[in-house]
């Protein structure tokens, strides 16, 4: 089950479940997408893999199953990688 992390690693901006704006790597790390295609070059900083659009958990699930709400964010800001 995804975590659905609820903002951008790098920015901070809020990323609402549903929101198509949210980008995610395999580990599910979270960025939002102008840091995504800006900054990071579509690679996530942490593992190197590729961002792709989280997908978006229907409504009637998100009771069931929630959103996370535990905000990540990269003390030292986002770089791109090498």
């Amino acid at each position: 089950m995804l975590e659905l992390r609820p903002n951008c690693e790098c920015c901070d901006r809020d990323l609402p479940p549903d929101s198509p704006a949210a980008m995610i790597c395999t580990f599910e790390c979270t960025f939002c997408r102008d840091c995504a295609a800006g900054i990071l070059s579509g690679t996530c900083p942490n593992c190197g893999g590729n961002l792709v659009q989280r997908p978006v958990r229907p409504a009637r699930l998100l009771e069931k199953y929630p959103a996370g709400t535990k905000r990540v964010l990269k003390a030292e800001g986002c770089r791109q990688v090498a």
